[in-house]
């Protein structure tokens, strides 16, 4: 058994806040600097600057964007750890806390949905674990923006919707949504498991680098085939037309009900923040 102290887990957590809110990740940038060669006008311009900026955060160690978005921790919890002096959700709040306050990051939670009295720590944070094998802790955090969020969706579908149902889906989110959530995106859909299960999936999708391909050739394929059917709408950067609506679209699927065809589309914006840690 292999001991962590909490205090350990606070430290990380506070600096990977800071850190993935000040850098973009070199996927991203790539796929950024490639799409910039593709576009003419105002959407070459719109590019540029969204890189600019990136660069600007980094050096200047300021926020990628003013919403520094709800806290999504993806957690593989090593089944031979044991955490002293208290537990993993209480040390991520705690890191999540400290690293908002002490950063000046945007602090964008509310007690309740209704009343909207705001928490003043970024908290409590979207927590998923999962326990694996192993003595260690790999924490992947994911800040997700209110307008990208708002922008996804869910829909229950029926089998015999089947792909074509989930692509008219797809797309019909993307253009009626899209704008209001900074394109370019890169955009997760989950197909499978349930209500509750079908967006976390989705979620999970966004957490790919932008090389990376479906492990299955059949989801590869219909991954480049959304992605190349977004990018004709024309919605552009920022919604101002062009080539370039997304960077990217993955599928993520799991097993299912025989009524069922759950679909979620969890939209990113191009400031797609994203750190792993291993401890």
């Amino acid at each position: 058994m292999r001991k962590i102290k909490s205090e350990t887990i606070i430290n990380i957590i506070e600096n990977l806040c800071a850190k993935t809110n000040f850098e973009l990740p070199e996927d991203i940038l790539k796929s950024l600097r490639q799409s910039v060669v593709l576009e003419t006008g105002i959407a070459k311009d719109i590019l540029e600057e969204i890189i600019e900026n990136a660069d600007i955060a980094k050096g200047e160690q300021f926020p990628l964007c003013q919403d520094t978005g709800t806290a999504n921790f993806f957690v593989k919890l090593g089944q031979d750890v044991y955490i002293e002096d208290g537990n993993i959700y209480d040390a991520i709040n705690e890191g999540v806390s400290l690293g908002y306050v002490s950063n000046y990051l945007r602090k964008s939670i509310v007690f309740d949905p209704l009343e909207r009295k705001n928490t003043q720590s970024n908290t409590p944070a979207n927590i998923y674990v999962d326990i694996v094998p192993g003595d260690k802790i790999e924490i992947t955090f994911l800040p997700k923006g209110g307008g990208s969020e708002n922008a996804s969706a869910l829909k229950m579908l029926v089998p015999s919707d089947g792909w074509k149902g989930v692509e008219e889906f797809v797309l019909g989110v993307i253009n009626d949504k899209c704008v209001d959530a900074c394109p370019p995106l890169v955009v997760g859909v989950g197909i499978g498991g349930d209500f509750a299960s079908v967006g976390l999936l989705a979620k999970k999708a966004l957490l790919r680098e932008t090389v990376s391909k479906n492990k299955n050739d059949f989801y590869a394929g219909k991954e480049q085939e959304l992605l190349t059917n977004i990018n004709k709408l024309n919605i552009g950067p920022m919604g101002m037309g062009g080539k370039t609506t997304a960077l990217a679209v993955f599928i993520e699927t799991k097993p299912t009900h025989i009524a069922s065809l759950p679909v979620a589309v969890s939209i990113q914006c191009h400031s797609c923040r994203r750190k792993m840690v291993i401890i």
